[in-house]
């Protein structure tokens, strides 16, 4: 399984470990992943996701999980993010 956020896109970073004697080996940085529930309000019913701590934190700034995806471009969400995003934009097109 790749680790990379569901919500922001955020991946791995490469860099290196540098040792006392300054010796550089290459090493990865993985991004802090957690499996979270999250709520949406306009369809009211759950989605799970594979978030990172950092996205977790801008979907809750931003006031939940229908207004991230409405605001978030369409290339830094995963296929099961986009088709959730679809679903809203048809609710909302029948509500209007």
């Amino acid at each position: 399984m790749s680790r990379i956020c569901e919500l922001t896109g955020k991946g791995r970073q490469v860099g290196c470990n540098v040792s006392h004697a300054n010796n550089k080996t290459k090493r990865v940085f993985l991004p802090n992943l957690q499996n979270v529930t999250l709520l949406s309000e306009s369809l009211d019913r759950s989605f799970k996701f594979r978030v990172s701590t950092h996205g977790l934190r801008s979907v809750e700034h931003n006031g939940g999980l229908d207004n991230w995806l409405l605001k978030t471009a369409d290339g830094k969400l995963s296929p099961r993010a986009l088709k959730v995003k679809r679903e809203l934009r048809k609710k909302q097109k029948e509500a209007a």
